[in-house]
């Protein structure tokens, strides 16, 4: 008779991660259609028709590497989904999405792979659906096209990064590759990836001074510059996939670093966006910015391991129950989640859109968080085995809150803020929500809607003319030719208006509201035969 084989605990953390994956996969490709345009997505997808000429003319027509100022990003997310479109049945921006929930699920294996790596299948799995059940992560996937691909390169460069300290002297095969993919595709997104090269400096000193204490200093060096040497073919690499991405940065040397100046100012007409309740100009944001956002914006039960992650890293440096590549590779983590938010606290850069231009820290933040959790259940065990089930079971409570605000407000899921913010019922008259103007799409097939069910007659000679606070493209997408977009509400027989405070309430009939958990994201007005002065609340910037 055959005996049932009882599968190990890692086992079943492993089966586990791979059913998340497939649910959230599942969810991605029956709801990327939802998503709706932002107000860069025609920008992008112009950028990438010129880099498809670049690449087509053998490099005659160099229009892309003066582009607005896009041919100092990447153009890869764009590009792959320019490319897709050719061969699948979905609109242009219908693909953006789908490639963009792709790129989604990438960061959430590598984010799985890489808690694991760090602190066993507990940690991976924890990480996994912390960040699979982060909205804010979860929601610019989709229709972030700079920011959402640049935190997946990173966490997969970070992987690679991880990989190489265990590994170390000795790195395999797999773990340059890794490091050159994760590379190229980080800095060729955003400069901003050698970032990373922070993170190794400061993150290996812990495995350096153990091997000086090993090795003497003369054998540590010699070992470095083995390693350093057995990376090159990876740097190699990964300078191909960054110029094969982004070509403006091999065209001269120094382009690289002429990006990197040229984002460190403010490069655009100042304006203003509201926080905390207030107006500030872009470029006088206060130093609590970013930590009030995070603070408001990630789900509780991530910030609170978070924490205990980030208590836990900094008691393991001054101690022996870790090993140097322990440490080491902790410490990595740790500055990767962190770092770049205390760099822009001290230097107080240009902040707008909340926290979208940081979500590459969330992943790592995800891993430290389920590093924390995998700790926690390893400290219960010998306590007994139901305080470890209370340990999960308070877990997953604690993930429905987070869960259930994702369903509320889908398509929204960015604008999340969590309960101790009172949820986007309560944060919406202090932060902005929707500042991509997602809304617009489903406000205008709801006047699409209306239109039909009222039987209304397009007026004789020519088209059905919307007045839109927003980005008025995305509203063009939705409705088609037979309607004109634009600013002028003088003339306009509907006007669409998002629910942010540059857009006035009108005095004219509401034919269609787009509305999530009691808040207004967008609104539909009937303004025929009124005099609408302007949809603006505040002057033009």
């Amino acid at each position: 008779m055959d005996v049932p084989v009882r599968r190990s605990a890692a086992q079943i953390c492993d089966e586990l991660a791979l059913i998340v994956l497939t649910i959230v996969s599942a969810a991605a490709v029956l709801t990327f259609e939802d998503y709706g345009l932002g107000w860069d997505d025609y920008t992008h997808a112009e950028y990438a028709d010129l880099l498809l000429k670049l690449y087509g003319s053998g490099f005659t027509d160099r229009s892309a590497l003066s582009f607005v100022n896009l041919y100092m990003y990447g153009g890869g997310f764009d590009m792959a989904a320019a490319l897709l479109h050719k061969i699948v049945p979905f609109d242009l921006f219908e693909t953006r999405r789908l490639v963009g929930a792709i790129v989604g699920i990438i960061g959430l294996v590598a984010t799985w792979r890489l808690g694991r790596r760090i602190g066993g299948p507990v940690a991976g799995l924890a990480a996994l659906v912390i960040l699979a059940l982060c909205p804010v992560f979860y929601g610019q996937v989709f229709m972030n096209p700079k920011d959402a691909p640049f935190a997946v390169a990173m966490v997969v460069f970070m992987l690679g990064l991880v990989r190489l300290a265990q590994d170390y002297p000795s790195p395999s095969p797999t773990t340059v590759l890794i490091l050159g993919t994760g590379a190229g595709f980080a800095i060729g997104s955003r400069v901003l990836g050698g970032l990373v090269v922070v993170y190794a400096a400061i993150g290996f000193l812990p495995l350096m001074i153990e091997e000086v204490r090993t090795h003497g200093a003369r054998g540590a060096a010699s070992r470095l510059g083995s390693v350093l040497y057995m990376l090159i073919p990876g740097a190699v690499f990964g300078y191909l996939v960054m110029g094969l991405i982004w070509p403006w940065s091999i065209v001269e040397p120094a382009n690289p670093i002429r990006a990197l100046g040229y984002f460190s100012v403010f490069f655009e007409k100042p304006w203003k966006e509201l926080f905390a309740g207030n107006l500030v100009s872009v470029e006088n944001m206060p130093w609590s910015y970013l930590p009030t956002l995070f603070a408001l914006k990630l789900p509780e039960i991530m910030l609170a391991l978070l924490f205990v992650g980030l208590g836990g890293t900094i008691a393991l440096q001054f101690g022996d129950r870790a090993s140097a590549k322990q440490k080491s590779v902790l410490a990595m983590i740790a500055l990767a989640a962190m770092l770049p938010l205390v760099i822009a606290m001290v230097k107080r850069p240009a902040l707008y859109n909340g926290i979208r231009h940081f979500i590459f820290v969330i992943p790592p933040m995800a891993v430290l968080a389920g590093v924390a959790f995998a700790w926690i259940v390893d400290w219960l065990k010998p306590r007994g085995v139901g305080l470890v089930a209370a340990a999960w079971t308070v877990a997953a409570l604690a993930l429905l809150l987070p869960l259930s605000e994702m369903v509320r407000l889908h398509p929204y899921q960015y604008t999340y803020f969590n309960h101790a913010a009172g949820t986007v019922r309560a944060a919406s008259s202090r932060y902005m929500l929707d500042y991509w103007g997602l809304a617009l799409k489903e406000a205008s097939e709801l006047l699409a809607d209306q239109l039909e069910e009222r039987q209304e007659v397009l007026p004789q000679d020519r088209k059905w003319r919307i007045a839109v606070c927003g980005p008025q493209r995305p509203a063009q997408v939705a409705l088609g030719p037979a309607f004109t977009i634009g600013w002028e509400s003088q003339a306009a027989d509907f006007a669409i208006t998002l629910g942010e405070f540059y857009c006035k309430g009108l005095t004219a009939p509401v034919l269609a509201e787009v509305k999530r958990d009691d808040v207004v994201y967008a609104r539909v007005y009937d303004i025929r035969g009124r005099s609408i002065s302007s949809l603006l609340a505040v002057p033009a910037p």
